[in-house]
């Protein structure tokens, strides 16, 4: 997440290679370990859902939440740090959702995340401690941020999670710039960056838990005042720049194997001078997969972001998101309501046409692939 409101969220600091463009339906299905007939079975609500992350307010899980999950209509959860009391208490959530899963007619785990980020982002008790450029100011940067994400996905892993929205690659600019503030950067060097990050990735995804790196193209220009969360923002970076600095740090983590890349809510005119990056299709088909070569999961920013007010409701962001090329679909606001909104969004534009089922069902693999690397 990108976001820096801290009485909201408690402390939130914040096309695909053709290969896989053309599993369709029967490939699809096979990733589910279900038949085509019975990966078809699933009602448009149902296929929706395995796109759509929810998120909800306090420490028990609604009913409503419970009851998308077991109607397979739900990919996962986010968790928030008012979601969380002590590791006993989250670890015990987590079991009552995967109970719920087990009578989804989707068989593959739920993606159950956070932003454990290190330093002041970190909803979990534990580490890691350190910040992103507490690491990049160490004796020894690579070790630290190894082991920063061994602590990370160690600790994820024993309460049940199984996504961490982290590492950061945002390359900061200025001294109490937007990442700097909150030391969330590892550097103002992209080399930096890519190496501290893929570290991190390397780490954290040997014992099982999924990486995600964001904010992509990059969030590293923004000023302090400039928080997608609250407003839409506009960064004027050149087309040269982004490339050379900003997407830098990408190709280090995809080669280091990646299984998420999640965009930022920014919108950059040199690449796309309408779209915010998360809707807009040049930047993730033509920058991110096509440019960088990444083929794994991309996520989006919560749909609920205040930088998306010109972009209508959430189901109208959702299939926007969807039809520009993004897999997961984050809906924050913690209210099943919202997740909701945006399962019925994408199931109606599936129904209408809007949305094409071979486009629809090759990014719902790509998702029920990480799933089931998961198990």
């Amino acid at each position: 997440m990108n976001d820096n409101s801290m009485t909201r969220r408690n402390a939130l600091i914040a096309g695909a290679g053709a290969a896989v463009a053309t599993m369709g339906l029967a490939g699809a299905a096979r990733a589910a370990g279900r038949s085509p007939r019975a990966a078809a079975a699933l009602t448009p609500e149902q296929q929706a859902g395995q796109r759509v992350i929810y998120s909800y307010s306090g420490t028990t899980v609604p009913q409503s939440l419970l009851n998308a999950i077991s109607s397979g209509q739900a990919a996962g959860v986010i968790f928030f740090g008012d979601n969380i009391s002590s590791l006993t208490q989250i670890s015990s959530v987590c079991q009552q959702l995967n109970e719920a899963n087990a009578s989804s007619p989707v068989t593959a785990p739920l993606l159950l995340m956070t932003d454990q980020e290190g330093g002041q982002v970190r909803r979990l008790p534990g580490g890691p401690t350190m910040s992103e450029k507490q690491i990049g100011q160490s004796s020894n940067p690579v070790s630290a941020a190894t082991s920063a994400g061994n602590e990370a996905g160690e600790l994820l892993a024993s309460v049940g999670m199984n996504v961490n929205l982290a590492p950061v690659l945002d390359v900061y600019r200025t001294a109490g710039d937007f990442e700097d503030q909150y030391g969330r950067s590892y550097s103002k060097d992209p080399a930096v960056c890519g190496q501290l990050g893929s570290a991190f990735i390397r780490a954290q995804q040997q014992v099982g838990v999924a990486a995600t790196a964001k904010h992509f193209p990059g969030l590293g220009s923004a000023t302090a005042s400039q928080n997608t969360d609250s407003k839409p923002v506009t960064l004027n970076v050149s087309a040269a720049n982004l490339r050379s600095i900003d997407e830098a740090p990408y190709g280090p983590a995809i080669s280091a194997g990646v299984k998420l890349v999640m965009l930022s809510w920014a919108t950059y005119p040199a690449l796309d001078p309408n779209y915010p990056a998360g809707l807009s299709s040049t930047i993730i088909q033509n920058e991110l997969r096509g440019r960088l070569g990444f083929t794994g999961v991309t996520i989006t920013d919560s749909l609920t972001a205040n930088g998306l007010t010109n972009f209508g409701t959430t189901a109208q962001r959702a299939v926007s998101a969807a039809k520009a090329g993004m897999d997961l679909l984050l809906v924050c606001g913690e209210n099943p309501t919202n997740g909701k909104n945006a399962v019925t969004g994408l199931a109606n534009a599936l129904r209408s046409g809007q949305l094409g089922q071979s486009a629809f069902d090759a990014a719902r693999s790509r998702v029920t692939n990480l799933r089931n690397s998961l198990a």
